[in-house]
């Protein structure tokens, strides 16, 4: 494997970025946030990345000791990646990076790609207490684990239990909440988001 390139600066964000710098790389940890993906699950959720360039960075984020490859037992047999300790911590740079990027969502455009699970971090942002949120949009469901300090911190598909808040809204709403026009909150009581579940999060939002 080719050595890492790097900025030679001691300086902490150089050395940051010369992990997680590369263009795709952290788009990548936002989808092992997840939980284990396999190689086709990755390719098929981030469009516009190369096979090529997938497989390069995905061997680069296991040198750097930011994502591991290990191999499922039957009858699945398959080969996963997921996130090390050391790039789950990468979930505040994520969330510091899409706050800032709220304001440069603007419309969506119509070459722009979507994915339910894309609006999982915004929303998680925009969550407080902790526990299991099932999320429905016309482009699919996900779910999250509020204030969830190991593994994953959200997953595709329906909640893997009962959830404690159910959250149903279109797609506008949650973009609206994404690119920070609007509150949680504020789409609750205004009727565009409907709350149902007997967990704190759930009574939380319905008060407020």
């Amino acid at each position: 494997m080719p050595p890492r390139r790097s900025y030679d600066q001691y300086c902490s964000a150089a050395r940051a970025l010369d992990s997680v710098g590369d263009r795709w790389t952290l788009l990548i940890v936002r989808e092992l946030l997840a939980g284990p993906r396999r190689y086709t699950d990755l390719h098929a959720d981030l469009p516009g990345v190369s096979t090529d360039v997938l497989a390069s960075r995905l061997k680069d984020m296991e040198r750097d000791g930011l994502a591991t490859r290990r191999r499922l037992p039957p009858p699945g047999a398959a080969y996963v990646y997921e996130l090390t300790r050391r790039g789950r911590e990468l979930l505040p740079v994520l969330q510091a990076l899409g706050a800032w990027g709220q304001a440069e969502l603007g419309e969506r455009g119509p070459t722009d790609a979507i994915r339910a699970h894309w609006f999982a971090l915004p929303l998680l942002r925009a969550l407080t207490g902790e526990g299991l949120v099932e999320v429905r949009l016309e482009e699919g469901r996900f779910h999250l684990f509020a204030g969830a300090e190991e593994g994953p911190v959200y997953g595709h598909g329906p909640a893997p239990g009962e959830p404690d808040a159910l959250l149903v809204m279109d797609t506008g709403t949650c973009t609206a909440v994404a690119r920070g026009e609007l509150s949680l909150a504020e789409a609750v009581r205004a009727g565009r988001v409907g709350v149902s579940g007997e967990g704190a999060l759930a009574k939380g939002l319905r008060e407020a």
